[in-house]
């Protein structure tokens, strides 16, 4: 089937582009999930979705206590040095 739509509404426009940049699709796919949710017959994804990068870490921002933070970089401090025999 082969739908055509004209609209001059900015807003609209920008938000069918943002999709398609953040789920990786074509215009036209991003057009027909919005209109699928608009139609009720998708959900709006509640939730980060695991296959797709993004916002999926979002919900660990800002949880860890400041002791833990120190741990991590401690752990990881080993890894920014560089062993200057190998590089020689």
């Amino acid at each position: 089937m082969q739908l055509t739509l004209r609209c001059r509404e900015r807003a609209l426009e920008q938000r069918i582009r943002q999709l398609a940049r953040e789920e990786g699709i074509s215009l036209n796919q991003a057009a027909i999930r919005l209109l699928r949710r608009g139609a009720g017959l998708e959900e709006a994804p509640s939730t980060p979705r695991p296959d797709r990068v993004g916002s999926r870490l979002d919900h660990l921002g800002g949880t860890w206590t400041a002791k833990q933070a120190r741990e991590v970089e401690d752990a990881l401090r080993l890894f920014g040095a560089v062993d200057e025999e190998l590089w020689r």
